[in-house]
């Protein structure tokens, strides 16, 4: 798992330099070394062609909102696994993130230490197999 670890390339988008850096340090701390960060959706999505293997995606940002980045991710490639993060647990927002293939949706602010571990070991296992 710790090779897994060291060769997953991160993408960490969100708005809030607070939430941004408080996660880069946590991504840190868990031993990830390849994360990017960005604050907006478009930067990401010009970034793409890095390939990222997981993209950390805030759900409300600015003009371009995190459903809509997550479907042109989607559409750039399948196979990049997207966690969507909210500061909302709007159960709709959740379906719509999950039905446009978001491999899990986390609330701000609800475990989201926790469950970012759990979905990267989740990920991890994944690209192991």
């Amino acid at each position: 798992m710790a090779l897994v670890k060291s060769r997953l390339k991160i993408f960490l988008v969100d708005d809030d330099p607070f939430c941004r850096n408080m996660y880069l340090q946590h991504l840190e701390n868990l031993g990830y070394k390849d994360i990017t960060c960005f604050e907006n959706g478009a930067d990401c999505l010009a970034h793409l062609f890095l390939k990222p293997d997981v993209i950390f995606l805030d759900h409300s940002m600015g003009t371009l909102p995190g459903l809509t980045v997550l479907k042109k991710i989607k559409l750039f490639d399948p196979d990049i696994h997207v966690v969507f993060l909210s500061g909302s647990a709007n159960i709709i927002t959740a379906v719509k993130a999950l039905k446009s293939g978001a491999i899990e949706y986390i609330v701000k602010g609800i475990n989201e230490f926790e469950n970012m571990t759990k979905v990267l070991s989740r990920i991890a296992e994944i690209k192991a197999s």
